[in-house]
């Protein structure tokens, strides 16, 4: 029945005795679907800071993983805290020539291309030296260590960028030192 016009059902349902006051309005029903949205919400709010106050302090051995792995990341990040005053910016020009088509059919100048992947290499190199200091990993075999290098490399080297972003001039700083725009990313084939 429930396939039948919404006519329909409802005078069905007026016929077997429901209360017209009971009926919602469009208002109304949006007013209480939102209320059962915020009601959820509330929900996993609360889930989230009852998990937070319950979660155990980390102990003796979990404090000394989370010093080592703070300071491999310390000594092996491009200009620490400082990379706003040390930074150059990539010149206007570079991103800027027409692209060389590549398979996908997106195009790449390959000035900007060959910039990049002067800047990019010092940056591996740095996830490399991190990921050696960090306790366990060179105990892991070789062959596991590529794998897991290769598989989170570019995402270290994107948090580490992420957090380079410059509103202001509108920049993603790469590798601690150079300041590129969006345009010159994307035309590089980076974007």
């Amino acid at each position: 029945t429930r396939n039948q016009c919404q006519l329909c059902r409802f005078r069905k349902c007026i016929a077997v005795g429901m209360a017209m006051d009971l009926v919602l309005d469009d208002s109304k029903r949006v007013a209480k679907r939102r209320l059962i949205e915020e009601n959820r919400e509330k929900r996993k709010k609360d889930e989230i800071v009852k998990t937070l106050q319950t979660r155990p302090e980390p102990d003796s051995p979990e404090w000394e993983l989370i010093r080592h792995v703070t300071e491999a990341h310390r000594h092996t990040n491009a200009q620490g805290s400082h990379w706003k005053q040390k930074r150059k910016f990539l010149p206007e020009d570079i991103g800027q020539s027409p692209g060389v088509p590549t398979p996908d059919g997106d195009k790449v100048d390959l000035e900007a291309f060959s910039e990049f992947t002067k800047i990019i290499t010092p940056a591996i190199t740095r996830v490399v030296d991190f990921a050696k200091k960090l306790p366990m990993f060179s105990e892991l075999p070789c062959e596991d260590q590529i794998i897991l290098l290769k598989g989170c490399c570019m995402e270290i080297m994107s948090l580490r960028a992420a957090v380079r972003y410059d509103p202001e001039s509108e920049t993603l700083t790469l590798s601690g030192e150079m300041a590129v725009k969006r345009e010159q990313l994307k035309n590089g084939g980076l974007g």
